[in-house]
């Protein structure tokens, strides 16, 4: 593969991500923001709210693992083929620490990529200032949808 024919692959992908993203009403919701996107990678950043914490003023656990599902989904979804969709079946979550930060990020890896599965891990880290935390991490599942 060329140079371009690699950077217009590239920029397609990107580009089909980010679209979807675009239009999850959740994430906009947590106030989520995609950060970065590679092939079989996703970043995706929210910033802390008073509004999406647990009774002791941790960010809440349903909030962190929306953003490493998204994440897997996403690194899923750029190289899952064009017309097809992508759905979470399965994810196991591990909660390592109380999440407290500034922002949170959601650093997602695709593992292998089958033909109709993808299994993916994803990561979630606490960030004060310049210091990182993890503080979860995710294994999932994902379907492709085949355009019929």
């Amino acid at each position: 593969m060329t140079a371009a024919a690699r950077e217009n692959y590239v920029e397609a992908f990107e580009k089909k991500v980010r679209a979807s993203f675009a239009r999850q009403a959740f994430m906009k919701t947590l106030g989520a923001e995609i950060i970065s996107v590679g092939r079989g990678t996703a970043e995706i950043r929210i910033p802390f709210s008073a509004k999406l914490t647990q009774q002791d003023d941790y960010l809440h656990a349903a909030a962190i693992s929306a953003i490493l599902d998204s994440a897997c989904g996403y690194a899923a979804y750029s190289v899952a083929p064009g017309g097809s969709r992508v759905l979470s079946v399965e994810f196991k979550v591990n909660l390592l620490a109380p999440a407290v930060g500034e922002h949170f990020i959601a650093r997602a890896a695709i593992k292998r990529a089958g033909k109709n599965l993808t299994a993916c891990t994803a990561d979630a880290f606490a960030i004060e200032g310049k210091n990182e935390k993890l503080v979860a991490t995710m294994l999932a599942t994902i379907v492709q949808i085949h355009k019929k």
